[in-house]
């Protein structure tokens, strides 16, 4: 198996996010998010722009201003000096020259003006002016220096692209290691990784840790697909326990129609034997034979109670409810186990609510606790305990009432716990039991429309459970 690839957005861990202001910015919608970003970084643009450019700019204008200034201040001194750009360093970034007007370019309009103006300055152009020379005839021409100008917006040009360079980097920098990751790549890393356990039905890592869900449209779209999931969780669950009680009915279906058969071929031969049986008693003298007919006796009982148990499980249907009360049910239930013997030996409760009531067939009900009364009695030693307890329970938006046989025996063997409603599952397969009992039980409380359990008490003893809709 080639090792599996590791993405960008599962390279990292799951981190928590910090309760500062991380988790306050986390809060915020994803737009939200975006224009603070975005409202953050020109804002940071423009101030380095305006902090590093504009004091450029500044410096530069400043010193060409006072360098034009203190040049005009001399050009028009009729003391300057002829090597003036030689001799002065400050003035030497101007080009001034001076001689013939045909020399210096002077315009003919330039010299008929400064002839007649000797005192004042021509203009010619942007950036070249002219003034009279000492002697007749000559001029002094002045121009201010492109260069100066060309590397002020080289360095401006340079400062600029440095400085948004800078901000570019460390924007990139805080959105893909500080930001991003948290946001946005880390959610999308989790909701991944919880489909990954989806599809392997992994139901312990399918849900979103809500610690690392937050109040953004991202954290939104988590929430709804961790109740998308629990919904088609529930949805499935509830469509295996449909399936199962109906794997159970038809169970049911098929053994009733198996055990109609069964006990509609062995009742009449059993009823022949036990008859012939009785008369070979009657007319037998010899001790051995009467104990031979007497186990063969025993036998044929034996046989007629599997048939009357089986039935009993075919006989499972629903018949005409009414409401009966809990207590009363367990009352009659027990009249009918106490019949036995050892029923005297053994203390009873009944601790059901006066007021709990059922919805139910009365004959069906007394049948289940009938079952489940005797197997508690058969399970408790002489002396034992077998209480009943009901209380309300509500579910799904109905009220249940909970009806609980308990004992003090040895409990139920764990091997066949999981299987005890099964049929002819028994620890007694013998004179006193079918396996039937607790098959037909299920079977009438099912068709009840409730439920059936059984478990073993942490104390010791059985548990059974029985859950009817309440009147």
């Amino acid at each position: 198996m080639s090792p599996e690839k590791s993405s960008p957005l599962t390279s990292f861990k799951a981190r928590k996010p910090p309760h500062s202001v991380y988790r306050v910015f986390g809060g915020l919608k994803v737009r939200h998010k975006l224009a603070i970003l975005h409202n953050i970084f020109f804002f940071v643009l423009s101030v380095s722009v305006y902090l590093s450019v504009i004091p450029l700019f500044s410096n530069h204008i400043e010193a060409a201003r006072e360098r034009e200034l203190h040049l005009m201040e001399r050009i028009f001194s009729a003391n300057l000096p002829m090597n003036l750009a030689e001799e002065s360093q400050e003035l030497g970034v101007y080009d001034f020259r001076e001689g013939s007007a045909s020399k210096l370019g002077l315009s003919a309009e330039g010299e008929q003006f400064l002839r007649q103006h000797r005192d004042q300055t021509w203009q010619q152009g942007q950036d070249t002016l002219f003034r009279t020379g000492k002697s007749p005839g000559e001029y002094r021409r002045v121009s201010l220096s492109s260069a100066f100008y060309d590397a002020a917006l080289r360095q401006a040009r340079t400062s600029l692209f440095v400085v948004l360079g800078t901000i570019y980097v460390l924007s990139i920098i805080i959105l893909e290691f500080m930001i991003m990751p948290q946001y946005v790549y880390q959610p999308l890393s989790l909701m991944l990784k919880a489909d990954e356990a989806t599809q392997r039905d992994d139901r312990e890592h399918e849900m979103i840790d809500g610690q690392f869900i937050l109040n953004d449209e991202i954290g939104q779209i988590m929430r709804s697909r961790n109740a998308t999931v629990a919904q088609l969780r529930r949805q499935e669950d509830d469509l295996a326990s449909a399936l199962k009680r109906l794997e159970e009915q038809d169970r049911l279906v098929s053994l009733g129609l198996l055990s109609t058969s069964v006990a509609h071929e062995l009742n009449t031969p059993l009823a022949v034997l036990q008859g012939s049986i009785e008369k070979l008693q009657e007319s037998a003298r010899d001790t051995q034979t009467l104990e031979r007919l007497n186990r063969m006796l025993r036998v044929t009982q034996r046989l007629r109670k599997i048939s009357e148990g089986l039935v009993d499980f075919a006989r499972v249907r629903k018949q005409e409810t009414e409401v009966l009360s809990v207590r009363s049910l367990i009352e009659e239930s027990w009249n009918l186990v106490a019949i036995d013997e050892k029923a005297s030996a053994v203390s009873f409760e009944n601790n059901a609510r006066p007021n709990d009531r059922v919805l139910g067939n009365a004959d069906r009900l007394v049948q289940v606790f009938v079952n489940l009364l005797r197997n508690a009695l058969l399970a408790v030693s002489a002396g034992g305990r077998i209480r009943v307890e009901s209380k309300c329970l509500q579910r799904s938006g109905q009220n249940w009432i909970c009806c609980t046989v308990l004992d003090n025996g040895p409990g139920i063997p764990p091997n066949i716990l999981a299987n005890l409603f099964e049929a002819f599952v028994s620890t007694r397969l013998d004179a006193r039991g079918t396996g039937l009992g607790l098959t037909v039980a299920e079977g009438i409380v099912t068709q009840h429309g409730g439920t059936i359990s059984a478990s073993n008490r942490p104390e010791g003893g059985a548990l059974l459970e029985v859950l009817l809709l309440a009147a």
